[in-house]
């Protein structure tokens, strides 16, 4: 799924202290703060979240009723324990999309769209939070509209963002680490008062993130090899490019790699296929969206990786010469969640076996 243009709104709180009792990392995530009792442990409220234009929305107890855009952010709730609050979400995830009862769990909420959910539906949903990944779901295939800030008020829904894929597009900043993710994550432990299941969330995917830093964080820029996030589903007439503010290009830079379109501002552009010939790269990542079904998925990877194979402008490429292909799903490199530390690990591990070896 790719977001279409994005107004620039997210949500982006404060919160000091870190999981490890460190200084938090620099990113995009470093944005417009807020304000409240404490950083959402405990009691915690009122939590005050500021959007990217400093506008703030104040919570006072933990919501009860939560609508979810995408399945990104239903699967942040329910890692965070608040899954029985979700009454409904669009785009929901496939079968086998979330592992084991993770995907269980989220089967269960009811699905109010296939894909974006319905103003009217949205708005008489009986939900006092609505959770968007992208700032402009009405924008994206010309598929309805969204409600305006007045209409949430008059419905008496709180409108909040995920920061790391809304605000990042019109941020200054490129993404290059994960501060982004790790402050949804704790944002929405400080507004459903799991604060505490959310430190630990973060936690764990900084351990990963440790892991990989210590194998490949020391690597120069003319040692870590070149990587095209290849969006198979975008289309293959006109490829579709991560650039430098959009998720991917974090993970990908995580992982020891340099994403050939790091020079390219926003999130997503168009591009040519004289393009990515120009810059011949070394890695392929074959990023397919899940289709429900291990079987098609495998599928889906073979189909994306005969393409290059067969077509005159790619299958010259060193890449595709050298059988160089990650087989690794969209949603989980270019959408918010824990799992981003797990994708870096294992681009990681894929391109740099033997520092990981060495750092055993």
């Amino acid at each position: 799924m790719r977001p279409g243009k994005l107004c620039g709104l997210a949500v982006v709180v404060a919160l000091a202290a870190t999981a490890c009792g460190g200084a938090r990392d620099s990113g995009p995530g470093d944005g417009p703060g807020a304000s409240g009792r404490g950083s959402g442990r405990g009691s915690g409220f009122p939590v005050r979240i500021a959007d990217c234009q400093g506008r703030t929305t104040t919570f006072t107890a933990p919501p009860r009723k939560i609508v979810t855009s995408n399945a990104a952010a239903l699967e942040m709730l329910l890692r965070l324990g608040a899954g029985d609050r979700v009454i409904g979400t669009g785009f929901p995830p496939g079968k086998g999309a979330l592992p084991g009862e993770l995907g269980e769990r989220a089967r269960k909420v009811p699905v109010l769209g296939k894909h974006i959910i319905p103003k009217e539906k949205l708005l008489a949903s009986g939900a006092d939070l609505y959770i968007d990944t992208f700032a402009s779901m009405g924008a994206m295939g010309g598929a309805g509209d969204a409600p305006t800030p007045e209409e949430f008020r008059a419905a008496g829904i709180k409108h909040l963002y995920l920061a790391s894929t809304a605000c990042a597009p019109t941020n200054g900043k490129p993404q290059r680490d994960l501060s982004a993710v790790e402050g949804d994550i704790r944002r929405l432990g400080a507004v459903t008062g799991t604060a505490g299941r959310a430190d630990a969330l973060v936690a764990g995917m900084r351990a990963k993130l440790s892991t990989v830093r210590e194998a490949v964080g020391g690597l120069a820029a003319d040692e870590r090899p070149t990587y095209f996030f290849f969006d198979y589903d975008a289309g293959t007439k006109q490829p579709m490019a991560v650039c430098r503010k959009q998720l991917a290009n974090a993970v990908i830079t995580l992982a020891g790699a340099r994403n050939v379109f790091d020079g390219c501002d926003g999130d997503f552009k168009a591009v040519s296929w004289e393009d990515v010939v120009a810059k011949d790269p070394d890695w392929i990542q074959l990023a397919v969206r899940n289709r429900g079904d291990a079987a098609a998925d495998d599928a889906a990877y073979d189909r994306a990786a005969a393409f290059l194979k067969s077509f005159p402008a790619t299958k010259g490429l060193t890449a595709v010469r050298k059988g160089r292909f990650l087989r690794i799903g969209s949603e989980r490199t270019t959408i918010a969640g824990v799992r981003n530390a797990e994708t870096v690990e294992e681009i990681a591990r894929t391109l740099h076996p033997t520092r990981f070896k060495a750092a055993r």
